[in-house]
């Protein structure tokens, strides 16, 4: 009997991940991870138990991958899109935290733009 048999859906972010991964690969990875945790970074901010699970989940998935990239740019637009993610789950020590390890200077202007709580 298990076509019954329910099965909790996968995340994108709990596929394994065949490694080596360039660099063009892990920044599509990442920002389809970023897009779709979003609503659960936004339930994540209204202190709901299992969305905030999620959202750290991803978040945490995100940042390995993004740790791992060897091209700067690519790896500051990365980290961008992550810091988005997190400042809309309202995490925003770990934000902060991100922020300062973007170097290209324009990268850092839009956050600061985008989200002015993150300098502080």
């Amino acid at each position: 009997m298990k076509w019954f048999a329910r099965q909790k859906p996968r995340e994108i972010w709990d596929e394994a991940i065949a490694w080596p991964l360039g660099d063009i690969e892990a920044a599509e990875r990442i920002r389809i991870i970023c897009e779709t945790a979003a609503s659960c970074a936004a339930g994540s901010a209204r202190n709901d138990k299992g969305d905030s699970e999620r959202y750290e989940c991803a978040a945490k998935v995100a940042m390995e991958i993004a740790m791992k990239m060897s091209d700067g740019l690519m790896r500051d637009d990365a980290v961008h899109r992550i810091v988005g993610l997190c400042m809309k789950a309202g995490d925003l020590k770990t934000a902060q935290i991100l922020f300062r390890a973007i170097h290209a200077s324009w990268i850092r202007e839009a956050l600061q733009r985008d989200h002015p709580t993150l300098v502080q």
